[in-house]
């Protein structure tokens, strides 16, 4: 494959982990070497391989890297990934395109009109989370860049009832709900990282999409892509999603980062 591949790849359990979420089994003399990819309030936070961040500068050199996240900027911006700085970021699962660091004015009117037209108001959404009755599992409600919201739960104590109720008024209001980890996240719907992702490739004349992620909010951007990885973790895993031109890796964990970019190069080379 050429230059003009666009490689994009989600960032939380796809390329960095925290360190609940390393999936070391073995021996701990057998552990890979890990660096720290994420500082927060003075202490690491998200780590990758030492093997992941060599391939993750090759990768770099070989296409157009994008990292694509549902973290906001600011969250965003405390990875510290190996390699030049890319050119192009997809934060807030979509709804910030950053250039050079600076979040693209033109597609956020583009879709801050297209959320008007057909999407409930976030304020609704939020009222609907806020129900005293849900104190028990939303533990904190959070807004990301006024675009969507995002819960802190207690997973154990969280009803199947009240997440089918909530796919339903969701569904209703023209919004989606994912679940990963501790985190639920309520999104509008024109705010996804497919459309986002496809409007980077269309800016830099990539012709050749290679895609990775783990959850349901990456399906969309896998489904589009001319190739796809997730690993054996996250919402997909459990959901099963399977597609003709997706690849899974063998082990899940920190290390299913690492295979990923060990396979994407291959496919570059």
């Amino acid at each position: 494959m050429s230059t003009s591949t666009l490689v994009a790849c989600d960032l939380d359990r796809t390329l960095i982990y925290s360190k609940n979420a390393l999936w070391l089994t073995g021996a701990d003399k057998d552990a890979p070497s890990l660096i720290v990819a994420e500082v927060y309030d003075g202490a690491p936070l998200s780590y990758m391989t030492r093997a992941a961040e060599e391939l993750l500068v090759s990768v770099k050199a070989a296409a157009t890297f994008v990292p694509v996240t549902t973290r906001t900027q600011a969250q965003y911006e405390r990875v510290q990934l190996p390699g030049p700085v890319p050119e192009y970021a997809v934060a807030s699962n979509g709804g910030v395109l950053l250039h050079n660091g600076v979040p693209d004015a033109a597609w956020h009117t583009e879709l801050s009109a297209k959320m008007a037209a057909a999407c409930a108001p976030l304020e609704s959404i939020e009222a609907h989370l806020s129900n005293p009755e849900f104190a028990p599992w939303i533990l904190r409600l959070r807004r990301a860049e006024d675009l969507f919201v995002y819960a802190i739960i207690d997973r154990e104590s969280m009803p199947d009832s009240f997440v089918a109720e909530l796919h339903q008024v969701c569904a209703d209001a023209g919004w989606s709900v994912s679940i990963q980890g501790r985190k639920l996240y309520c999104v509008p719907l024109p705010i996804n990282k497919t459309d986002t992702l496809a409007e980077v490739g269309r800016r830099t004349g990539s012709d050749t999409v290679i895609a990775a992620g783990d959850s349901l909010l990456d399906q969309g951007m896998l489904q589009s892509a001319d190739l796809a990885f997730r690993p054996l973790h996250g919402e997909l895993h459990d959901a099963g999603y399977l597609a003709s031109h997706l690849r899974l890796t063998s082990v899940r964990g920190v290390l299913a980062g690492e295979e990923i970019l060990r396979s994407i190069l291959a496919e570059l080379a």
